[in-house]
């Protein structure tokens, strides 16, 4: 049985072991990359500790970290752990409200900040009794910087080892009804899961010259979010992979280019875009026409033609955008997992020939599935967290006899696969006294091409309604073209639906649906309740006009 190791322990094998092998890229946005060694990381990491160490912060104190991805939110997140302390990382983006929220409850003194989303909010949001250091991305005053810090600052000499069941990290959930809730895990868990990860996702260790090839990552989505971080940091961490870091939109594709990542993870709104920029190179009608080789190129041009692994999740993914993935040679594998469970869960893994719409099942031998009496899945592992953070009602109601209960309805068939077909509570009531799921309903309309973000909502309607925005291609249409489009649509999609759960109008708002104005999470999930409420009385004062509708908010 193979030892369990903490994160610490990889950093201090590597350093030692392969220090000039390239660990961090960064894209500087123009063609060109700094990279850094494990010697380069291990010192940096030390002197970042050093810098910390010197602020006398009492034992695991929690230090906020607020950013973008970069090469440099790796290197403070170990320099954390290397000083003894705990991360409590930032959503870029993240609300003011529940900002201030993280940072009272975690009584934040000291954090590091890149591309945070709220430069203009800063003064309002951080309080100057909290010490500040830039780090890349970073356009605010701030008390120091990381690159003051390596001139400074002789790196820290011992190789300090926490114990395995020490917090390492706090991350707070998106806050979709509630203030956000940490969630806590350990350095154990770290050592406990993503081996296992890593064997998913068909990552081997590098160890020198003559061991398999090396994994390449590519990190440009949030690291804050558990999902990346496991994917991307741990396990390149864990299999001394090298982890190339996107410098922002602008240069994406030319970087995912260069890079070809041998395993990539994204979440449903990327892949629609990636389809979207093949489609404006090669129209839809000439697509059946094409060969391997143009098939090949066209992976090239997305970055992917030597992933081995390519994972979409975080949310459903439309099942004639999943098929075209297919067809083109890219296995989308969809997979499922949450914070709480260290992102573990659920992958398809058997072929490859995914089944659209299913999110396979359980991705290790250490993860258990099942479902409860009234279809709530839980999932029980290693990945487990060890609690919420000051919410020990909460953890009880989530975390009994060992199993996390996710909130998630599911199905699982006779293989074993699971389906995700929505959360508890998202039922609403129309005035007709039948009860309504909307996520399959929601699910029939992901293939409109001119519809953007949507949810159905209905509580105390004679109908379903969709409230949603408009797609980029459904702005370039005019209004009765884009009318007619969608209420030929809605016909064909009311058509397989029961007539209690067939939605009676289409509503489009003018407003888009951002973080900033409280309509999606800082993972960019909809804030359905809030949706629901901002839209509810337009929805009732326009229920009498006919199917699409083009809403003034």
């Amino acid at each position: 049985m193979t030892e369990l190791k903490t994160p610490l322990e990889m950093l201090h094998r590597w350093e030692n072991t392969t220090p000039n092998e390239v660990f961090l890229r960064q894209s500087l946005g123009d063609s060109s990359w700094q990279e850094y060694t494990w010697q380069d990381v291990g010192d940096k990491v030390r002197r970042i500790t050093q810098f910390i160490r010197s602020l006398n912060l009492p034992d695991k104190s929690k230090i906020a970290l607020w950013s973008c991805n970069s090469a440099d939110w790796i290197l403070v997140d170990l320099a954390i752990m290397l000083s003894g302390h705990i991360s409590v990382p930032l959503y870029p983006g993240q609300s003011k409200k529940s900002t201030k929220f993280i940072l009272t409850e975690c009584d934040i003194s000291l954090m590091f900040i890149g591309a945070c989303g709220q430069e203009e909010h800063i003064e309002d949001i951080v309080s100057s009794q909290i010490t500040t250091v830039a780090m890349f991305g970073c356009s605010i005053k701030t008390n120091e910087s990381l690159l003051e810090i390596y001139s400074d600052f002789p790196p820290y000499t011992a190789s300090y080892l926490p114990e395995r069941n020490d917090l390492f990290t706090i991350v707070y959930s998106s806050g979709t009804t509630s203030d956000p809730k940490g969630v806590m895990h350990t350095h154990g868990t770290v050592g406990a899961v993503t081996p296992g990860t890593a064997k998913s996702l068909r990552m081997e260790t590098y160890s020198g010259k003559n061991s398999p090839q090396r994994a390449r990552l590519f990190s440009f989505l949030p690291l804050s979010h558990m999902a990346e971080r496991a994917a991307i940091e741990f396990t390149g961490l864990y299999t001394n992979a090298c982890i190339s870091f996107s410098a922002g939109i602008e240069s994406f594709q030319q970087e995912i280019m260069s890079v070809q990542p041998t395993f990539f993870f994204a979440v449903p709104r990327l892949w629609v875009k990636f389809k979207a920029s093949v489609d404006a190179k090669i129209p839809p009608a000439a697509q059946p026409s094409l060969t391997d080789a143009d098939k090949h190129q066209i992976r090239e041009m997305l970055g992917l033609s030597q992933a081995k692994v390519i994972i979409t999740g975080s949310a459903p993914l439309a099942a004639d955008i999943h098929n075209w993935f297919l067809d083109m040679g890219i296995v989308l594998r969809e997979a499922y997992g949450l914070t709480e469970t260290f992102a573990t869960g659920t992958i398809w893994l058997k072929d490859d020939k995914p089944m659209a719409g299913s999110v396979g099942t359980a991705g290790s031998n250490d993860v258990e599935i099942k479902l409860s009496s009234q279809n709530e899945v839980l999932i029980r592992g290693k990945g487990i967290m060890a609690g919420y953070y000051r919410n020990e009602q909460k953890t009880r109601e989530s975390l009994k006899n060992g199993w996390f209960h996710t909130g998630d309805l599911g199905d699982l068939d006779n293989m074993g696969n699971l389906t995700i077909k929505g959360r508890i509570g998202e039922e609403f009531k129309t005035s007709k006294g039948k009860f309504i799921h909307p996520a399959p309903i929601e699910s029939k309309f992901k293939s409109l091409k001119q519809l953007d973000q949507f949810i159905v909502i209905g509580q105390g309607l004679a109908q379903p309604v969709l409230v949603g925005t408009i797609s980029e291609l459904g702005q370039q249409l005019s209004e009765n073209a884009l009318t007619s489009t969608l209420l030929d649509a809605l016909k064909e999609i009311n058509n397989t639906l029961p007539q209690y759960e067939q939605v009676s109008h289409i509503m489009l708002s003018s407003t888009p649906w951002t973080i900033e104005n409280g309509l999606l999470t800082p993972t960019l999930k909809l804030q359905r309740k809030t949706i629901e409420t901002y839209y509810y009385s337009d929805v009732c004062e326009h229920i009498t006009e006919q199917g699409i509708v083009q809403l003034s908010i």
